[in-house]
């Protein structure tokens, strides 16, 4: 796979360079949320902006209907200009990906201009890889990057198709980041290794844990994924969600590495996740309530496990119950203090991105006291799984 690095300075002056990034990010009435997707996505365009290339930004943003203006990636123009400062030119935007008005805004191009493209799902042949859509971005620009590993698991036109067509195709530096600390975890993990599960959803983890179980030496496992697998062992649950569709897959998995699978003791329990009157209890959950977040007890438990990992590797993906209300987020912020003390104690620690990261810093914990936050929800999960990622096959093929 070949980066930014491996090609001179020279090649990329007055260079037309087509980066592919993932700026979907929460807009809400023209306002971003968390921007740690454009943030990331910085150090690539500003390598790119100072070697004289002309920088030519790609993105989608949501699921849009049409040209749904609600869906429009406007917004992150004006956040890049203002992270990048006004001492050079502002992030120039284009209200279309594709068509003549594109190539009105690339003839005004300076080198070092960044020009950032309108979401490429306003058109459907993005998502459907479409050869005469792939054909027409490709013609924009010169030198092919991906930056966008949370996207690479797609084999969309910007992604893929269009990528076919440049002779020169480049990692970006995001993505390189993103493709050696997963690749650490999956293929050769520092030991003590500790995978920390939460969430809710099983189903989009079994194939990367599959991969990862074998490695593993404990795997901390809380949020709402925890009552499946108390489930599993015969105890009582009340109401608390279940996914009883991959149940048999807990069976076998606690049929074989039980003796690493942590489970709460105790629990936050609730009738309803709208109820002020919460209740502590330990082992079984009564009928009638459902667990929110993990006990006092098993925090302190879970909370020693991981910030005495002992130089380490450990993978935290899914919150420790519903972390967005007060009363069932102990759990999620104890665990990312103790993420926190592990790094400087000098463990490994990868973040899961999503609702991963939205806990961390509701805890407090900067993403300076981590060693990696992943862009990706879903392709971290596929890359961990071992799963073919089309936007990276084709960064290794020439």
């Amino acid at each position: 796979m070949r980066t930014l690095s491996d090609l001179e300075d020279s090649q990329f002056h007055g260079k037309r360079v087509f980066v592919r990034v993932d700026f979907n990010v929460s807009i809400n009435n023209g306002c971003i949320g968390e921007d740690y997707r454009i943030r990331m996505s910085l150090p690539t365009i500003e390598y790119l902006s100072k070697r004289g290339a002309k920088v030519i930004l790609a993105s989608h943003l949501g699921r849009p209907e049409g040209h749904d203006q609600k869906y429009s990636i406007a917004p992150v123009a004006k956040r890049l200009t203002d992270i990048v400062g006004r001492s050079r030119p502002p992030i120039r935007f284009a209200s279309d990906c594709v068509g003549i008005e594109i190539e009105e805004h690339l003839d005004k191009m300076n080198k070092g201009d960044i020009l950032l493209l309108e979401n490429l799902r306003f058109h459907k042949e993005e998502e459907t890889n479409d050869p005469e859509f792939s054909k027409k971005l490709a013609s924009l620009a010169d030198i092919y990057v991906n930056d966008a590993f949370s996207t690479s698991h797609r084999k969309h036109s910007s992604t893929y198709g269009a990528a076919w067509m440049f002779d020169i195709r480049l990692a970006g530096i995001n993505l390189i980041k993103e493709v050696k600390y997963l690749s650490m975890i999956r293929e050769n993990p520092i030991r003590p290794f500790t995978i920390v599960l939460g969430g809710v959803k099983i189903k989009d983890k079994i194939g990367a844990l599959e991969h990862l179980l074998p490695n593993a030496d404990k795997v901390i496992v809380g949020g709402a994924a925890a009552y499946t697998f108390l489930k599993a062992k015969g105890l009582n649950t009340g109401n608390s969600i279940i996914d009883h569709e991959h149940i048999q897959w807990v069976e076998k998995a606690l049929l074989s590495y039980g003796d690493k699978i942590l489970l709460p003791t105790d629990h936050v329990c609730a009738s309803s996740p709208n109820d002020t009157s919460v209740t502590m209890v330990s082992g079984d959950i009564p009928d009638g309530m459902s667990g929110f977040d993990i006990g006092n007890e098993t925090v302190e438990r879970y909370s020693a496990e991981v910030g005495s990992n002992g130089g380490g590797a450990l993978f935290w993906n899914g919150p420790m119950g519903m972390f967005e209300v007060k009363a069932f987020s102990n759990g999620t912020i104890n665990i990312a203090k103790s993420m926190a003390l592990a790094y400087w104690r000098g463990s490994k620690t990868l973040i899961g991105g999503g609702d991963t990261l939205e806990a961390m810093k509701r805890a407090g914990v900067a993403e300076n006291e981590v060693s990696h936050v992943s862009t990706g929800g879903g392709a971290t999960l596929r890359y961990l799984a071992g799963d073919e990622m089309p936007g990276l096959v084709i960064l290794n093929h020439y």
